[in-house]
């Protein structure tokens, strides 16, 4: 009877299995973060991101510049003329105003006047407005005071429409609750025209 079969010869050169080849337990040198990237390797030099911000500001700066509201026309303060109305002992003063301008619509549509106002500050700083009287009123205050027709032009009143690129001369009142004598030492006169659908008024000094 046959006996068992022989093992086989042992080879000391081979590894067992499921030991990896090599240096037995030696760590693996991984850098997850060599894996994956990091700022430092992928971001371009701190340098030039900081040029690209910078530009892409100043091209925003400049778009929003140039697309901010602006007034639809423009124009000039031409003459100014002024009226003390008599009025009984310690009561407030009365003047009225009469300025003559010159309104020039420089958009490329419709300038409609909504309403017209004026703003005063005298030399001592106090602070005055009023809205512009009725235009069919102003042949009535020139009867009364001469002076004040003085280089009048035709009425200017809300509900004023002027075509683009139309430039309109006119004349509107105004009353203050001032002495002409501080009038005459004023720091400024301004006139408020705010028209039809638009932000911003044209004022005119």
């Amino acid at each position: 009877m046959p006996g068992p079969p022989p093992f086989p010869p042992i080879n000391p050169s081979r590894t067992p299995s499921g030991t990896p080849s090599g240096s037995a337990g030696a760590p693996t040198d991984f850098k997850i973060g060599d894996e994956f990237g990091t700022a430092k390797r992928n971001l371009p030099p701190p340098g030039i991101v900081v040029l690209c911000i910078a530009a892409v500001a100043v091209v925003i700066a400049v778009i929003a510049f140039q697309q901010r509201p602006k007034p639809q026309g423009g124009g000039s303060i031409d003459f100014v003329s002024a009226a003390e109305v008599p009025v009984p002992e310690g009561s407030p003063k009365v003047l009225l105003v009469a300025v003559t301008l010159t309104l020039h619509n420089t958009a490329s549509k419709s300038l409609w006047i909504h309403t017209l106002k004026a703003g005063l500050v005298t030399g001592d700083d106090h602070s005055y407005e009023d809205e512009a009287a009725s235009a069919v009123d102003l042949d009535r205050y020139f009867q009364a005071f001469p002076a004040l027709k003085e280089n009048s032009a035709p009425p200017l009143s809300p509900e004023t429409k002027l075509a683009p690129g139309e430039m309109r001369k006119g004349t509107i009142m105004f009353s203050f609750a001032t002495a002409k004598a501080d009038f005459d030492r004023r720091k400024s006169l301004a006139v408020t025209i705010q028209p039809y659908d638009q932000p911003l008024p044209i004022v005119l000094k």
